[in-house]
């Protein structure tokens, strides 16, 4: 019976993180595109403000070029470029600038030595490799009986559980760095930097929900490694 209530809760509890997943996700596309109307005062776009604050850092080698997408927004330590989106690159919404700002935070804490985002880095090729081949060393694990393969599985997506966990500081952290800026070198005023903060928070609990998911998705494994 013990057994019984963990498995189901485990399902249960499953079933609530990807509804928070569902909501964080129409959140965020939401809460973008509200505060994608609202157009900063000082009329700059997002790349030139992402081109301000790395200036600002001293981090002339960077560069800030547009890809195609919604909120596709990423910075690319190895090719050092801040991509900003359709949606972002040339709009002055205090949406847009927010996400810019939080772009540059990454790339500023490559700069600083971030410990976390080193963390993540050194993670990052297992859990690369995990995302490809957790399942079918599992699902090999459960159909030839051996346990060994069973457990690799499940040690693989733990280290993309891991990753995601370390993923959520850096992220909170790129946010806060991002708003901090836009406060301190005026790019925003009063309710525009709330409409940034909202856009950023927004963002940030998408990361979350994965996080919850992946998190219930693992002790699903458990438990049912557990009953075999």
């Amino acid at each position: 019976m013990d057994f019984l209530f963990n498995y189901y809760t485990t399902y249960i509890l499953m079933i609530i993180a990807m509804l928070f997943s569902l909501y964080a996700s129409f959140n965020v596309n939401s809460t973008f595109k509200k505060y994608s109307k609202i157009y900063s005062s000082r009329g700059q776009t997002a790349a030139q403000i992402a081109r301000q604050i790395l200036d600002s850092n001293g981090l002339y080698d960077i560069s800030v070029v547009h890809v195609n997408g919604n909120l596709t927004d990423h910075y690319d330590p190895k090719r050092k470029i801040i991509a900003l989106s359709s949606t972002v690159h040339d709009s002055t919404s205090v949406g847009a600038i927010g996400v810019a700002a939080h772009e540059v935070g990454h790339a500023i804490q490559y700069a600083k030595g971030y410990i976390p985002i080193k963390i993540r880095m050194t993670i990052l090729p297992v859990a690369q490799l995990g995302s490809h081949l957790w399942l079918w060393i599992f699902l090999l694990g459960i159909l030839f009986s051996m346990p060994v393969l069973r457990n690799a599985g499940i040690i693989l997506f733990a280290a993309i559980v891991l990753f995601q966990l370390i993923t959520l500081p850096v992220e909170f952290n790129a946010s806060s760095r991002a708003i901090k800026t836009i406060e301190a070198q005026g790019i925003l005023y009063g309710d525009e930097i709330k409409g940034a903060r909202k856009t950023l928070t927004a963002a940030a609990m998408t990361y979350v929900a994965a996080l919850a998911v992946s998190i219930t998705q693992l002790l699903r494994l458990l438990t049912a490694t557990r009953r075999r």
